[in-house]
């Protein structure tokens, strides 16, 4: 039986990784890209958050690193950098030493996959091109030149969404009855700022640390880049007090940075030309179900479950929808079908698993990292993860192993209740002693 044939919607991280994997076993791949070739263009800016690459990214990445060093592209962050409201620092370890997650540029990474992908004789790819039609029963993808809409072609094949948050495939398969869909807006947005190197080239932050200012209702992080610059992320409410609605003059702006984040202020130059001139950005969790239409079309990476930044484990997550489809189609071959259904019913579990942390972490980083109890609490785990073999926090066993994001999350619900019986166990302990040694 010939093999398949696959037009991949969008060209980004996961439809670049997904491109490539298929040429290497012996797919026709072609890629059809809205924007333009990253090898050849400039990146866009202003709406990117640095990514978080660990265990699971580097994992997928390695299957494709024949002649790449994509560590090189990467600045590795071992600890949390904690800044107070008064410049004070402290530091959390993300895991045992040596553990790290990687700061990466996305533009850079998705033009390195890119490259990569083109390098497969079986992999086409297309830029400059816009979608208008989807027809999910046939495999037909119509598309046009994005600048003039003139130029209408039509490409058909296995049709894989990887067009992100606001996929167009996903609405291809949302005209069919029995799709489940929901979109789940947080009320807090992003925008990107930027901290530039010292003018002798040095990082005007320690670069191996992920530096957080966590206020409340709001926060700002940044992570840095190879070039000595860090990449700055505000995450502020969309209205209301300290929202990005009331910051709406450069007045505004500044006195709300020196107010909150006095010392950030002094490194960021540019603050009020890129606060103005970058957009600001919404977070979005997306779900649906099934993903996939027949054997005729697949949702893959954000088009099927887009999640909010704040475990770092968009990127990877998508890398290792590659692996599974990839996996599930040497599981099956000759069976299309059976492998599109393997893919989603693996996937989703753990897709639906990490999106929950995720929200549930924004909550963690924004209000509680700097608390004396979370303190306390992170410094009791990790001695744990030192001494009791096989007893992993929940944050290194989604960053720093490739267990099932649902199956973390279950093993870390058991550990949680442990601790707290040892708390309580710990504490009825004292009151014993206590009260033994009134008695005497």
């Amino acid at each position: 039986m010939d093999k398949p044939r696959f037009v991949v919607v969008g060209g980004g991280l996961v439809g670049s990784m997904v491109a490539a994997l298929l040429g290497r076993e012996g797919y026709q791949v072609e890629v059809i890209e809205r924007r333009g070739d990253p090898r050849q263009d400039a990146m866009e800016s202003g709406r990117s958050i640095n990514l978080a690459i660990s265990a699971r990214g580097l994992n997928a990445l390695a299957q494709l690193a024949v002649g790449d060093d994509f560590l090189s592209l990467g600045v590795p962050l071992y600890r949390r950098a904690i800044h107070a409201p008064d410049g004070a620092m402290s530091y959390q370890p993300y895991g045992k030493a040596g553990q790290a997650i990687n700061s990466f540029s996305r533009g850079e990474l998705n033009r390195a996959l890119i490259v990569s992908a083109g390098r497969s004789a079986n992999v086409s790819l297309v830029f400059n091109r816009r979608c208008t039609d989807i027809d999910v029963q046939t495999g037909r993808v119509t598309h046009v030149d994005a600048a003039t809409g003139a130029d209408e072609r039509v490409s058909t094949g296995v049709i894989v969404g990887a067009d992100g948050a606001f996929s167009v495939v996903r609405g291809a398969l949302q005209k069919r009855e029995h799709q489940d869909y929901s979109q789940d807006y947080l009320a807090h947005g992003y925008k990107e700022l930027f901290i530039p190197a010292r003018p002798d080239g040095s990082a005007a932050l320690e670069r191996n640390a992920m530096h957080i200012w966590p206020r409340g209702r709001f926060m700002m992080m940044a992570m840095a880049n190879p070039d000595a610059t860090f990449t700055v992320t505000l995450y502020l409410p969309m209205t209301g007090p300290n929202g990005f609605d009331q910051l709406n003059t450069p007045e505004a702006v500044q006195a709300f940075f020196v107010r909150e984040f006095p010392d950030a202020v002094p490194l960021m130059p540019t603050l009020i030309e890129d606060f103005f001139g970058n957009k600001t950005g919404a977070m979005v969790t997306v779900r649906t179900w099934p993903w996939r239409a027949g054997d005729r079309a697949v949702l893959i990476g954000d088009a099927a479950h887009a999640i909010v930044p704040f475990y770092g484990q968009g990127a990877n997550a998508g890398f290792e929808d590659c692996l599974e489809f990839i996996e599930s189609l040497r599981r099956q071959p000759g069976d299309l079908g059976a492998a599109l259904a393997r893919y989603q019913e693996r996937r989703k579990p753990n897709t639906d698993a990490i999106a929950d942390l995720a929200l549930a972490n924004f909550n963690e980083m924004r209000d509680h990292v700097a608390s004396a109890r979370f303190l306390w609490r992170k410094r009791f785990e990790h001695l744990l993860h030192l001494v009791i073999p096989g007893f992993i926090p929940l944050y290194p066993m989604i960053s720093f192993s490739l267990i099932p994001y649902a199956e973390a999350r279950a093993k870390a619900e058991r550990q949680n209740r442990v601790i707290r019986w040892t708390g309580w166990a710990l504490a009825a302990v004292a009151a014993l002693a206590v009260w033994a040694g009134l008695r005497r």
